[in-house]
């Protein structure tokens, strides 16, 4: 999930350098739900992992 984030940020970067406004802006909105979806899913797996120590 985090290698697709990336991957969509590195293309939105190099969308704006080129000039592509509309790909660019897609693209980091993509990179930051990914990313937002990738947090959870950590925060998630260290909680229930700490439960289950117990």
């Amino acid at each position: 999930m985090l290698y697709y984030a990336l991957v969509f940020l590195i293309v939105a970067l190099i969308a704006g350098v080129l000039g592509f406004g509309g790909v660019a802006a897609v693209s980091t909105d993509i990179a930051q739900i990914l990313f937002i979806i990738f947090l959870i899913g950590f925060v998630v797996t260290l909680v229930v992992g700490a439960l289950r120590r117990r």
